[in-house]
């Protein structure tokens, strides 16, 4: 069965990082997979590739509907890859194989792919909102929606998604590839020059207001005048010193925060922390980076957008979003119940993630729609 994955772009996202996962488990003998990057090959476009996957790529431009000439550019691809099914990741692709498959194939069966929240409508962009309601009123058409969050499917059908063709699949963890590393904590600590009793507190994600890196540097600067000893360690697209208005949330002394910006060595930097965060406002439906810190034994401290909750159950802690108090009386309680407690609370992570979260039963729940 040829799959043709259609996708905005190939960024180091979560959605975007789910196809890979997927793509990496797709059983090859039953399926043939090829991925059309509306934009790019991003940061995925070569590691997919040798997955011996072929990525084809659109020019979309970032921030833009897809325009008629990639609309053509699309329909001339399907025409030559004669695909048997055909998949759609966030809105950008999901609109683009409704109308491909519109002019090219009505009788190519399309799956849509939402890996977004929304909590309210009117606060997202003008473009998404009109994406969103254009998609409401043709989301009868898939033969699926597939949702990754329970709250994101709550959330689109109140605004008028199907709720007939709806399911949830919820991301998948590679649990071989994240796990825990005693050398990983060593290591990483002796890299940024710190000593092993180092408490570090990590946030990995790309720069956006939607990640709320400001409620995070907010906490921090609270937690920091009970706590001198502890490190923040952050990760991301344009998480570096370069970028100015990054620098500008930044409350605390500066040797206490490290900024690597986009790392391909995230599972040996999640293993080497203590506590990780998800600080977001919103937009988040199932993020991955949760689940991944869980894999490595590291308790979260997240907050409760999409289905954070839901990911971490009573292995971490749970705070609203925008309030950086709660964040760092959260910190301070993982803090003060000390090493032992927090080595169980990991390890408690980890054990959820492989009963409820493994990549493997998640593939097969995809190869099973497709099927």
């Amino acid at each position: 069965m040829r799959i043709v994955h259609i996708i905005t772009g190939l960024s180091a996202g979560g959605a975007e990082m789910m196809l890979y996962n997927l793509l990496s488990r797709t059983h090859r003998d039953r399926f043939y997979p090829i991925v059309v990057s509306l934009m790019d090959r991003g940061m995925l476009g070569d590691r997919i590739s040798v997955l011996d996957i072929p990525v084809y790529t659109l020019g979309m431009q970032p921030g833009m509907l897809p325009t008629p000439d990639i609309l053509w550019k699309l329909i001339r691809t399907l025409r030559q890859l004669q695909p048997n099914f055909i998949q759609g990741w966030m809105y950008h692709g999901n609109l683009a194989a409704y109308f491909a498959s519109r002019f090219f194939a009505p009788k190519v069966p399309v799956v849509w792919g939402i890996h977004h929240s929304i909590a309210q409508l009117d606060a997202e962009k003008q473009m998404t909102q009109a994406i969103v309601k254009l998609s409401a009123k043709i989301s009868h058409s898939p033969k699926k929606v597939v949702f990754v969050s329970q709250t994101s499917k709550a959330q689109h059908e109140a605004i008028g998604y199907c709720q007939q063709n709806s399911c949830v699949i919820p991301n998948g963890f590679d649990t071989t590839r994240f796990q825990p590393s005693s050398q990983a904590r060593s290591e990483v600590r002796t890299t940024l020059g710190l000593a092993a009793d180092t408490l570090l507190i990590g946030l990995f994600c790309r720069y956006h207001p939607m990640k709320d890196h400001a409620n995070f540097f907010h906490a921090a600067a609270l937690l920091t005048k009970k706590y001198a000893n502890v490190h923040f360690l952050l990760a991301g697209t344009d998480v570096t010193l370069a970028n100015q208005d990054l620098q500008q949330l930044i409350r605390i002394e500066r040797s206490q925060v490290h900024l690597l910006g986009e790392r391909s060595d995230i599972p040996q930097l999640m293993a080497a922390l203590d506590i990780a965060t998800l600080a977001s406002a919103y937009g988040e439906a199932f993020p991955l980076v949760v689940g991944e810190a869980m894999a490595c034994s590291v308790p979260c401290v997240v907050t409760d957008v999409g289905d954070s909750k839901w990911i971490v159950g009573d292995t971490g802690k749970v705070v609203p979003p925008k309030n950086p108090q709660a964040l760092a009386d959260a910190w301070q309680a993982l803090i003060e119940i000390g090493s032992s407690k927090r080595t169980a609370l990991g390890k408690a992570a980890r054990t959820r993630i492989q009963e409820n979260f493994a990549l493997d039963p998640i593939v097969a729940q995809y190869q099973a729609l497709y099927a």
